[in-house]
């Protein structure tokens, strides 16, 4: 698929999840394959940040006697083609939230008036809203991912295996597409002005109003900067971009929650049981990142600013994932340019004609180290304690993206290699990033190092820092520490990682001393208790976790 038709795909989204995914993944030439798309799926805990920020509430009239005689949609706050913001609607006294299709147009205008009383600014223009089968989109699904290349599958199923979240036997293209294909509520697409909304019935459509008023805002973000000219070149600009675009929607929603029961009747469909099983925790909390993390970002900027600072993060948003992780930390990412070492049969792989240069920052690293965080039964690097807040209850209340295992991500590149094969089994990566310091550098390798051995690698004799895994990711992978540069490297076997890149896994003994070489950092022997020898550390149970999530709403987050 080309990168044209990836930008053309790119839409925003709204899921009916009762666990937070992620936005379209859209394939294309290099790192945007698949990407998030600039945009919105309403996820559980996508609301803003822990406790409350007071907004500038805007001036407006409390009586109906006081609002101007003759209001307009273009200039009056809070009031939208006749609809103010605090008008009853015939829905508000029915049942659950359906909305017949001679309705949907007040709610869709009152909610507009009500995004503008939190947002302080009135739309531009009224976006379209329609209605579609879970047939129709699922078909439309179908046709976003229908011209998947051979080298782009290999090129996201070799990602996907460096960050230990899809394993060999699985399709990481299919693995994005099963996240959300059946669970999207609704998107809008930039520079259309159109919000389209799914329903399994057209007959008796429900509207969650929260989703509703999330998606207009985006409608109102695109009147005012156009969604649709940000970078989204690699994986680490989306995120960056989606911490904006996310974190100001999410900021907006949460507030727009709190006022619902307390100030406005809103449309809230009932509470399903029912979700989508997640078959890859790590691309789960990869996508989720921004609307976890994104609507801190935003408050931490209009606490100092209000709504003008908040518009003007638009003109210069952030270049990475960690300026999202860490607020108020300036860190434009390192250029980092793997070169090319390869001899024999191996040859970069490239799509489009181009070699594909992925770049995978620190919201999907810290996500690769948690993949086991959710599941009870699966180890897991960042220890569930570690990468979530829970009560008393056991409930999830903050999830935590800034761990000290990716914190100092400064730059990197990853490189897929492949054979004329071109199949996940004759391929390998060079993954090659740049830290903030040597000790940040250290902890990322003993980190991943960690990770191979939760996976069962074995020490190969006589070659370098070299392991060997033969299970669900197998192959022979290499690390190296010069400095902040950390330099993975993975073959199919050990013979075949110096033909891939010169110079690597050369002959001699292990010089980086860890638990999976058999020496502890200390020097001392490793131990089964040691969670680099392989000690599984617990975690959440998959019921728990979506019953946690779920219960997180009027915390600091929220679910629709």
């Amino acid at each position: 698929m080309s990168s044209t038709r990836t930008h053309l795909l790119v839409v925003l989204l709204a899921v009916a999840l009762v666990v937070p995914l992620s936005a379209p993944p859209v394939v294309a030439a290099g790192d945007a394959t698949p990407t998030l798309a600039p945009g919105h799926h309403q996820p559980a805990g996508s609301a803003a940040s822990n406790g409350p920020v007071a907004l500038d509430e805007p001036t407006l009239p409390a009586q109906v006697d006081d609002r101007p005689a003759d209001p307009s949609t273009e200039d009056t706050l809070g009031y939208v083609a006749g609809y103010w913001y605090d008008d009853p609607l015939p829905v508000d006294d029915r049942e659950g939230a359906h909305v017949p299709d001679e309705e949907l147009e007040a709610v869709v205008y009152r909610s507009m008036a009500r995004v503008e009383t939190i947002r302080n600014r009135t739309f531009d223009r009224t976006p379209d809203v329609d209605v579609i089968t879970r047939d129709e989109f699922r078909g439309e699904t179908d046709d976003l991912f229908g011209n998947v290349t051979e080298n782009e599958t290999v090129l996201e199923n070799v990602r996907y295996e460096a960050l230990f979240m899809v394993p060999r036997e699985t399709d990481a293209v299919e693995s994005y597409k099963e996240l959300y294909g059946g669970s999207v509520a609704g998107y809008y697409e930039p520079g259309t002005d159109q919000i389209v909304l799914v329903s399994d019935d057209l007959e008796d459509v429900e509207v969650d109003e929260i989703t509703l008023g999330h998606e207009l805002v985006h409608a109102m973000q695109d009147q005012r900067v156009g969604l649709d000219g940000f970078d989204r070149s690699t994986t680490n600009a989306d995120a960056a971009t989606n911490g904006l675009v996310e974190g100001e929607a999410s900021f907006v929603d949460q507030r727009y929650a709190e006022r619902c029961g307390a100030e406005w009747t809103c449309l809230e469909p009932g509470t399903s049981s029912s979700g989508s099983d997640i078959s890859s925790w790590g691309q789960y909390f990869s996508m989720y990142m921004p609307y976890d993390e994104g609507p801190e970002f935003v408050a931490s900027v209009y606490e100092q600013g209000g709504w003008d600072a908040v518009d003007a993060l638009y003109d210069e948003p952030p270049t990475s994932a960690s300026e999202v992780i860490h607020a108020g930390v300036d860190r434009d990412p390192v250029g980092v340019d793997v070169d090319d070492r390869s001899s024999g049969e191996w040859h970069p792989l490239a799509v489009n004609g181009s070699v594909s240069r992925l770049t995978m920052g620190e919201g999907t690293i810290v996500s690769m180290f948690a993949d086991g965080a959710s599941e009870r039964s699966v180890p897991s690097v960042v220890p569930t304690r570690e990468f979530f807040t829970a009560d008393q209850e056991g409930r999830i209340e903050d999830i935590h993206y800034a761990q000290p295992e990716s914190d100092g991500w400064a730059g990197g590149e990853m490189v897929v290699y492949a054979t004329d094969a071109r199949s996940a089994e004759e391929s390998g990566f060079v993954w090659q990033t740049e830290w903030t310091s040597e000790t940040d550098a250290r902890a990322f390798r003993d980190a991943y190092l960690d990770l191979l051995s939760l996976h069962d690698a074995e020490p190969v004799d006589g070659r370098q820092n070299t392991l060997r895994i033969d299970s669900d990711y197998p192959g022979a992978y290499v690390l190296a520490q010069d400095g902040t540069t950390v330099t993975i490297v993975r073959a199919p076997s050990t013979d075949a990682i110096p033909e891939i890149r010169e110079g690597a896994a050369p002959d001699g003994d292990h010089t980086i001393e860890h638990a999976v070489f058999g020496t502890a950092a200390d020097g001392g022997t490793a131990t089964d208790d040691e969670p680099g020898a392989g000690a599984p550390i617990p975690g959440f149970g998959p019921i728990v976790a979506l019953v946690a999530l779920l219960g997180a709403a009027g915390v600091a987050k929220r679910i629709d």
